[in-house]
């Protein structure tokens, strides 16, 4: 599961979430270490929960993150941003790390990968 899911507007069809910089040679080293980073309250990556719906690079190794969360009041929203970006800042090659919250679309259990429908028993 690559984290975007082709999700768009009903009225122009665009899509909500933007492409990611997957051919970017940074970009798995970003990905793995984003999944170095867990819900405290679900035992699983926030990768594989489909919290992540943008990685953008840069050529200049700029990485700007676009993630949501599990629900609104989550109790450590505040912090998660920053711990992705401790996670990926020290990847080789990465000059700068912006993360954003965003909510839209709304995050749904339809964005679990398989690896995190396995490890929560949803099968």
């Amino acid at each position: 599961m690559d984290g975007q899911a082709e999700v768009t507007t009903a009225a122009t069809g665009a899509p909500l979430i933007a492409p990611s910089s997957t051919d970017h040679q940074l970009f798995e080293p970003v990905i793995m270490a984003i999944k170095s980073v867990y819900d405290p309250e679900i035992p699983v990556n926030i990768y594989d929960l489909g919290l992540i719906y943008r990685v953008g690079i840069s050529e200049e190794g700029a990485v700007e993150v676009d993630m949501t969360l599990t629900a609104p009041g989550c109790p450590v929203a505040e912090e998660i941003p920053g711990w992705v970006a401790d996670a990926i800042s020290p990847v080789p090659g990465v000059k700068m790390v912006d993360v954003e919250i965003v909510w839209d679309p709304p995050w749904d259990m339809s964005r679990l990968s398989d690896e995190a429908r396995l490890e929560l028993g949803m099968w």
